[in-house]
């Protein structure tokens, strides 16, 4: 029977010192067999649009929608399909097309909204896929869906996963690191929840670790006033110590866990902070990414940062960037959403194809769902709201394992239904993990008596979208 670093350790009852428990945790390297075959993708970067961009607003351009601008939504488009409670009680679906301009960008042709001339930029390097779909269409349950595979929380998230089976490439960093900004204004929208990127019931050590834009980046970093670094070192092995009795008293993971994460909080004292010294990042990289870059906590300063953890080695980098939930007054406030987050990403994309690291480097865009064709609330010849979306919506991919410069999939000419290559958020995450060289359904965690996995019991790999 092959026995893992964590069956050895739970189970290991002496023998182990705390130096050379230390040094074999730094060394972790995720599951015996992984990656199951040859990856394309050494790391993720998923810029995550809370609260679902309009995909008619965005990259998904449908201009025969001007020829029926105010009519009724058909009846043989709507098909009855759920609404959300905002809208279910409308007596009228007036279509409402994007007043926005859409132009074609690079070789590729690819449509592209006036609200992203940067990504417009760098559309050959982008693979759009038009044809995602989801089952939730409220924002917790939709965004834990996509985070986690199920729609109620308690399950692991994606990078808690890719940090369990695949480890860390950096011994000083964590594997999974999380950071989030706020829209211009600070507008109310959609929480954003420590479960997002929690661990559920894999054992806590692979939970991502949130990046802070105030005060120490992670919480409690510093040492406390009158303590320095040796007296740090020597409380860390004392209390190293301490643990390991605990460990081989019990046996519990957890202990390992804890072991681990007070060795990690004291590595990142000294790695974290050359991570976020952008003292010596050159004018040319802050023009790159837009005067925001200069700024902690903005969209672009995290994508800039994404980067610099990119270049050491961590798994799974995931921003997420609130305020894309409108309602109503969508004209008005997805310009400023645009601005906040176009010239961070794009930036990005080019940065890491300048530096040779796209190429292992799968970076991913997108929302939990879309958003209506038909208005809600009252229609204008300048305004309009749109609602949840979860028949079609629009996410892009770019780097490690998908091919640059295409479209793949259709909606109809209501945007409202897929036409053809339906895209799941299951199979999303097939692709995802099969880019980094894991077959989603043997990367698996027992627990409560049944083999737990990303994709549930489904998910097919868009062999489509693979270069």
């Amino acid at each position: 029977m092959e026995f893992t670093r964590r069956h050895f350790f739970s189970r290991a009852s002496t023998g182990i010192g705390i130096a050379a428990l230390s040094d074999l945790l730094a060394a972790e390297g995720g599951m015996p067999g992984l990656p199951h075959f040859a990856p394309k993708a050494k790391r993720v970067i998923y810029l995550f649009q809370s609260g679902a961009p309009s995909q008619m607003e965005t990259f998904d351009y449908k201009p025969n929608l001007v020829d029926v601008q105010g009519t009724e939504l058909p009846d043989s488009i709507r098909k009855g399909q759920r609404l959300t409670g905002m809208t279910s009680t409308q007596s009228s679906f007036p279509v409402a097309p994007s007043k926005f301009t859409f132009r074609q960008h690079g070789k590729s042709g690819a449509w592209v909204s006036e609200l992203l001339p940067h990504t417009a930029k760098v559309v050959d390097e982008l693979c759009f896929v038009k044809t995602l779909h989801t089952e939730a269409i409220n924002h917790d349950p939709a965004m834990t869906f996509f985070q986690t595979g199920f729609q109620l929380a308690g399950r692991p998230s994606m990078g808690s996963w890719l940090s369990y089976g695949l480890g860390s490439d950096n011994k000083d960093l964590p594997a999974f690191v999380v950071m989030t900004s706020q829209p211009t204004g600070g507008r109310g929208d959609q929480p954003l929840y420590d479960r997002l990127w929690g661990s559920g019931f894999l054992p806590s050590r692979y939970q991502g670790v949130k990046f802070r834009s105030i005060g120490d980046p992670v919480l409690h970093l510093s040492n406390p006033p009158g303590i320095t670094e040796g007296d740090r070192r020597r409380f860390i092995d004392d209390l190293g110590k301490l643990n390991q009795m605990k460990l081989d008293d019990f046996g519990d993971p957890e202990i390992t866990t804890r072991i681990a994460q007070y060795e990690m909080a004291y590595r990142m004292q000294s790695s974290v902070p050359d991570l976020t010294d952008l003292s010596k990042e050159p004018a040319s990289t802050f023009d790159r990414y837009g005067p925001d870059s200069r700024k902690p906590g903005t969209f672009a300063a995290n994508c800039l940062l994404a980067r610099r953890l990119a270049e050491r080695g961590v798994r799974f980098i995931q921003l997420f960037h609130r305020g894309w939930d409108q309602h109503t007054h969508l004209p008005e406030q997805i310009v400023e959403q645009c601005k906040d987050t176009d010239q961070g990403a794009a930036a990005l994309v080019a940065d890491l194809k300048e530096r040779g690291l796209l190429e292992d480097t799968l970076v991913v865009w997108g929302g939990e769902f879309g958003r209506t064709v038909y208005c809600q609330g009252k229609l204008t010849k300048d305004d309009y709201g749109r609602d949840h979306h979860p028949r079609c919506f629009t996410v892009w991919m770019a780097g490690g394992g998908v091919k640059a410069g295409m479209s793949y999939g259709e909606t109809d000419e209501y945007c409202y239904n897929i036409a053809s290559d339906p895209v799941h958020v299951h199979d999303l995450h097939a692709t995802i993990l099969h880019c980094l060289g894991v077959d989603h359904t043997r990367l698996t965690f027992k627990y409560q008596g049944r083999h737990f996995r990303l994709t549930d019991v489904h998910g097919q790999v868009v062999k489509g979208v693979l270069s």
